[in-house]
C-alpha cells in the first residue's frame, strides 16, 4: 500500500478501517480508483455500488436456484472433505507423537542390528578358530592332568604359556577365567610338590623337587629353604611317632637308629640341594646356614629330651648299647659339623646316677623288709663250715651268704646293680656311688641292730651264735667282696689316673673306698673277737655238726657265677653276676668317652 492509498484511507476513514480490509487486495484496489473520481461520480457510486450489489444478489440467487443440487453435493463434499481433514489432522497429530518413539525404536533397532551382526562376524570368526579356542579352554583340564601324572615339566610349561597369554589378553574374560583356574591348579601343584617332600626320598628326586619349586618363584630362597626343612622334619617326625613307646629300650634304639640314619640324609640333602660349600659358609653373610643349623640344633635338642625321657623309664642292662649308639649317632653328625656328643655325657651320668639310687635304695628296702620275716637257722649247715674253709675268689661272690638268704639277695640286688653300668660306668659317678653304697650298708648294718634288739630276749644261745655269724658275715664276706665289685666298677687305679692324684689320696677322700669303720659302727659290738684257732677245734666243730640236705651247685663259666641252693624243704635260686666279660673296642670307647667328658 503506497503512500498516497494511505492518505485517502485517512480521509476516507478518518477512524481508521478494520484489519481485515487492509489485507484484501481488491480493498486495496478500489482506493486508488476511488481516488481518482470526479464529484458527481463519488455522488453517484453509492448507487452505482447498490445496484451492482442487487444484480449480484440476483445473479447469485438464480444460480443458486439453478444450480441447488450442486450446492449440495458441494456443501456435502465439503462437509465430508472437512471431516476427512479433521480426521486426518488428528492422524497427523498421533503420528507427530509417535514419530520420536518410532525414531528411537528405529535407532535401538539399529543398534541392535549392528550387534547381531557384530555377534554374527565373531561367531562365524569363531567357528573358522574353533581348534585352536579349544586348546586354549583345555588347558586347565591338560594343567590338571600332567599334574595327576607327575609331569611337572610340562605343567610348569603350560602355566608359563598361560600366563603370558593372560598377560597379553587380560581384558577377555574367558581368558581370565582359564588363567584362574590354571593358578588353582598351579597351587594344587605346589601343595602336591611339598606333600612329595614329605615322604621317603632319595636325593635325585629331592634335587628334581627343590628345582621344581625354584622355577616355581613362589619363595625366596631363605623360604624355600624353610619349607625344605619343615617337609623333611614333618617326615621324620612321622618316622619318630610311629615307634611304639610301650618298651622304652625298644623306643629308644630306635629313634637312636631312625634319627641317625635319615637326619643325616636330611642333611646331605640340604647339602647337596643348596650347595653350601665350605667357602660359603665361612664368607656367608646371609642367615642361610643360622637357619640351617638352627634346625639342626632343635632335632639334636629334640633327640636328648627323648633321650633323657626314656632312660629315665629305665633300660635295665642294655644301657652301654644305648651309649654305643647315640656316640655313633653323634660320630656320624660330626662329619656334618654337628658333634654333639660333650652333651651325652651329662644325661647319661644322671640316668646311670638315679639307677644306681633307685637299685640300691630297692636292695636296701628289700633287706629291711626281708629283716622282718628273718629266722636266724638254729643249726650250723656242714655247707657253711666248707663254705667258710674255702677262701672267697675275686670273681665269684662268697657262697658262705647262701646261709643268711637276706644278705645274698642284698648282694645279688648291689651286683645287678653294677652290672647294668659296668660297661660304661663314667668317672664322675664313683664317689656318687661310693656314698650311696656306704649309706645303704650302714642301713644294712642298722637293720641287724634292730633285729637284734627286737629278738634279743627270745634269742636262744644257738641263735645268739647264729646271728653273730649273721653280723661276721656281713662284715668279713660281704663288705669285702662288696668293695672288690666297686673297684671292678670303678677301678681306682684308672680314675687316680684321671683325677691326677695317687690311690692312696682317693683311699682319703673315700672315693671308690668303703669305710669299714662307718658301716660297721652300728653292729661292732656284736661282732666276734677274732682268735686264732687250732686246727683240731675246727675238725672238733666239723665232726660234731650234723648233715645237711642241701646241695651246692657251682659253675665254671668265668664271667659270671651262678648260686643254686636246693633243698627238700624250700627251693630258691640266688644269681649273681660279678666279673663283667671282656669289653669290646666299641664299648671300651665309649666308657673311655664318658670318662673323659665326665672329668
Amino acid at each position: 500500500m503506497d503512500v498516497d492509498t494511505e492518505n485517502i484511507l485517512k480521509i476516507v476513514f478518518p477512524h481508521g478501517i478494520k484489519d481485515e480490509w487492509r489485507d484484501n487486495p481488491e480493498f486495496i484496489q478500489y482506493v486508488p480508483r476511488l481516488g481518482s473520481m470526479s464529484l458527481d461520480q463519488l455522488n453517484k457510486e453509492p448507487d452505482r455500488l447498490t445496484e451492482d450489489k442487487a444484480a449480484v444478489l440476483a445473479q447469485t440467487q438464480d444460480l443458486a436456484f439453478a444450480n441447488y443440487k450442486t450446492f449440495i453435493r458441494t456443501a456435502e463434499c465439503s462437509r465430508d472433505t472437512f471431516q476427512k481433514l479433521n480426521k486426518s489432522e488428528e492422524s497427523l497429530e498421533s503420528l507427530l507423537r509417535g514419530l520420536p518413539s518410532l525414531s528411537q525404536n528405529c535407532q535401538e533397532f539399529v543398534r541392535s542390528s549392528s550387534d547381531i551382526n557384530v555377534h554374527r562376524r565373531l561367531n562365524s570368526l569363531t567357528l573358522t578358530r574353533n581348534a585352536q579356542l579349544l586348546e586354549i579352554l583345555e588347558l586347565p583340564q591338560l594343567m590338571d592332568t600332567c599334574i595327576r601324572n607327575g609331569n611337572y615339566e610340562d605343567a610348569l610349561e603350560l602355566a608359563a604359556y598361560v600366563r603370558r597369554l593372560g598377560k597379553k589378553h587380560f581384558n577377555i574374560p574367558i581368558i581370565a577365567n582359564v588363567v584362574n583356574e590354571v593358578e588353582t591348579a598351579w597351587l594344587s601343584m605346589l601343595q602336591q610338590l611339598l606333600s612329595t617332600l614329605r615322604t621317603d626320598l632319595p636325593l635325585p628326586s629331592v634335587l628334581q623337587i627343590v628345582g621344581y619349586l625354584r622355577r616355581m618363584e613362589l619363595f625366596s630362597e631363605v623360604e624355600l629353604r624353610l619349607k625344605f626343612l619343615q617337609c623333611r622334619d614333618s617326615w621324620l617326625q612321622a618316622m619318630l611317632t610311629a615307634i611304639p613307646k610301650e618298651d622304652a629300650l625298644h623306643h629308644l634304639s630306635r629313634t637312636v637308629e631312625l634319627s641317625r640314619v635319615h637326619l643325616f640324609s636330611i642333611i646331605t640333602q640340604y647339602r647337596a640341594v643348596f650347595g653350601d660349600s665350605e667357602a660359603d659358609i665361612s664368607h656367608s653373610s646371609s642367615n642361610y646356614n643360622t637357619l640351617f643349623y638352627s634346625w639342626i640344633m632343635e632335632k639334636v635338642m629334640q633327640f636328648l629330651s627323648t633321650l633323657e625321657k626314656d632312660l629315665a623309664h629305665g633300660v635295665g642292662s642294655s644301657l652301654d648299647s644305648v651309649v654305643r649308639q647315640c656316640m655313633y649317632f653323634g660320630l656320624s653328625l660330626s662329619r656334618v659339623g654337628a658333634d654333639f656328643r660333650g652333651l651325652l655325657a651329662p644325661i647319661f651320668v644322671k640316668a646311670l646316677q638315679q639307677s644306681i639310687e633307685v637299685s640300691i635304695v630297692k636292695a636296701t628296702r628289700k633287706f629291711e623288709q626281708d629283716m622282718e620275716n628273718f629266722t636266724l637257722p638254729k643249726i650250723h649247715s656242714s655247707i657253711a663250715r666248707s663254705l667258710g674253709s674255702m677262701q672267697d675268689s675275686n670273681e665269684h661272690p662268697p657262697e658262705i651268704l647262701l646261709e643268711f638268704r637276706p644278705l645274698a639277695d642284698y648282694c645279688n640286688a648291689i651286683i645287678m646293680c653294677f652290672n647294668d653300668i659296668r660297661l660304661c660306668a663314667p668317672v664322675a659317678l664313683a664317689a656318687k656311688a661310693t656314698s650311696l653304697l656306704q649309706e645303704s650298708l650302714c642301713s644294712v648294718a642298722k637293720s641287724m641292730l634292730t633285729f637284734y634288739r627286737q629278738e634279743q630276749q627270745a634269742l636262744t644261745s644257738t641263735e645268739k651264735e647264729a646271728f653273730t655269724r649273721f653280723c661276721a658275715c656281713m662284715a668279713d664276706h660281704l663288705l669285702p667282696f662288696l668293695q672288690r665289685c666297686l673297684h671292678v666298677v670303678f677301678p681306682s687305679a684308672t680314675i687316680a689316673t684321671h683325677l691326677g692324684v695317687n690311690v692312696h689320696q682317693l683311699q682319703k677322700e673315700h672315693i671308690t673306698f668303703l669305710d669299714r669303720s662307718i658301716v660297721l659302727d652300728s653292729i661292732s659290738h656284736l661282732l666276734p673277737v677274732k682268735v686264732e684257732l687250732p686246727p683240731l677245734q675246727n675238725l672238733h666243730l666239723n665232726e660234731a655238726s650234723p648233715p645237711s640236705q642241701e646241695e651246692v651247685t657251682v659253675p665254671s663259666t668265668l664271667d659270671s657265677t651262678e648260686l643254686k641252693v636246693s633243698s627238700t624243704s624250700d627251693t630258691s635260686s640266688v644269681v649273681a653276676s660279678v666279673e663283667p666279660p671282656p669289653l669290646t673296642a666299641s664299648s671300651q670307647a665309649a666308657a673311655s668317652l664318658l670318662a673323659e667328658s665326665n672329668e
